[in-house]
This record gives C-alpha cells, structure tokens and sequence, in this order.
C-alpha cells in the first residue's frame, strides 16, 4: 500500500488556519497583556523571594497571551474579543467605572464653555494625546496607551445641556469602549462649580489590565483625581479663559 503525504505548502496553510482559530483577543488587549506581564515579571523578580517569584510566574502568563492572542479563560467561557466591537460606549454594568468630582472658583458657563470644545481636554488630561473636533456631535480621540502604543476611537456627544452637562460615548470600531458624562452645578453664588465626571470603559487588556494598573499605582480613579486637579488650577489661574481667546481670535484671523 502506498503512502501519500500533503504538500508542505498545505501543511502550512492548516497551521495559519488553526493559529487564526485560537486568537481570541484584539490587538489592544495583547498589548495590555504584554505590557502589564512584563511589569509583573520584573517586579517579581527583583523581590527575589517565593511571593515574587509567584508574580514573575502570572507576568509570564501575562506576556504569553498578549504574544499568542490566546486566552483559556476566555475560551472556556466561549468568548471571543477578537475581532473590533459592534456597539456604542459601554452597556449596562459592564468594565470599569470612575466618578470623581471638584469644586473650581469660576462659573459654570465659563467651565462649559471650555469643556465642550474637546480640544481643550487635552491640555489637562494626561493620558490624552489629543482630540479633534470632526463636527458638532463627533471627535476623534488619541489616548496613550501601554508601550508606547497609543489607543484610537471615535466618540460622539449623545446629550448637550448648556452651562449644565456634556455626556458621550465611544462609536462602533473603538479600541476601547467607553462612555462618559461631566456635570457643572453651580455653588454658593452661581461664582462657583462643581465640575462632576462620570467615565466608564473596558480596559485594553481586560480587567485583569484594569487590577495590574492599580497594582503600579496607575489606577483610573487616580489619573481622573489628577487630571480634575490640572484643571481645576488651569482654569482658576485664567488660562482656560486665555486659551479660548487666543483660539477665537485665531479662528477670526483666518
């Protein structure tokens, strides 16, 4: 009896097929994973100690991931993120959730005013590369990511109240949905507000990208404390005004 093999070639081609097969995760999440195992392995192996060794261990898993695409959790689960969503912001209970608020010595249209031209946000929100105004209701974001690699998406505003509050969500494709709302309340004499922010998003690598950032002290509650901070002394010292001026009046001149 003769013996037959496949061409190399075909071979080869079943190989890409069942690799192809087996990614269940997006591209962001892999390169969470990668990023949040590498920080793990290093920090575990500097403690030099079975703890450490321990979470050098779950940092190698981490990268193993990210570099295979594959998660066994989320194939026992019958989940597959691979490809980009189909839904707009983030429904229900779903990802991460952050709310922090501030209380900045202006009045509330003039903090409207500077937070609905979204350009500005960049000035003060660290992580943010910078957002483009494509019309009224739609902006393009860039917001940096791990390793270097920076995270894109398309939001639009789905409430506008004037002086009141701005709230928005990430369109079908995003890398990372996410949705979000500010609030403006006025205080005291109407000189006053409290600037209220509400944001909510799946994280590139998952939750466990979401659990590791807190373990490094990169907490979203954090960053949102902090970028509140920024803005609270931006607009309080009169750049916010400053800059909206200088905006207009470039505007005008062209």
């Amino acid at each position: 009896m003769a013996l037959t093999t496949q061409p190399l070639a075909d071979n080869k081609a079943l190989d890409n097929v069942r690799a192809a097969l087996d990614i269940n995760i997006p591209s962001p999440e892999r390169v969470g994973s990668v990023a949040a195992g590498a920080g793990l392995l290093l920090y575990g192996a500097s403690r030099k100690s079975l703890p450490g060794l321990l979470i050098a261990l779950v940092g190698g898993a981490l990268i193993r991931r990210g570099v295979t695409g594959h998660c066994e959790i989320y194939q026992k689960l019958g989940v597959n993120s691979r490809h980009l969503n189909t839904e707009s912001g983030v429904r229900g209970d779903k990802g991460i959730k952050v709310v922090k608020s501030t209380i900045v010595a202006r009045p509330p249209q003039e903090v409207y005013r500077y937070w609905r031209n979204l350009e500005n946000l960049a000035r003060f929100m660290e992580h943010v590369e910078s957002v483009k105004e494509l019309d009224d209701r739609r902006s393009a974001w860039v917001v940096k990511g791990p390793l270097g690699h920076n995270v894109e998406w398309t939001a639009h505003i789905i409430n506008d109240r004037e002086n009141e509050m701005i709230s928005w969500e990430s369109l079908p494709g995003a890398e990372v949905q996410n949705a979000g709302s500010v609030w403006f309340e006025p205080r005291g004499d109407g000189q006053s507000t409290e600037v209220k922010v509400s944001l909510q998003y799946l994280p590139p690598a998952g939750v466990v990208g979401a659990v590791v950032a807190k373990f490094f002290g990169e907490a979203p509650e954090q960053q949102l404390e902090e970028d509140l901070n920024r803005f609270k002394q931006l607009i309080e010292a009169g750049q916010a005004e400053a800059v909206a001026a200088g905006t207009a009046n470039a505007a005008a001149a062209s």
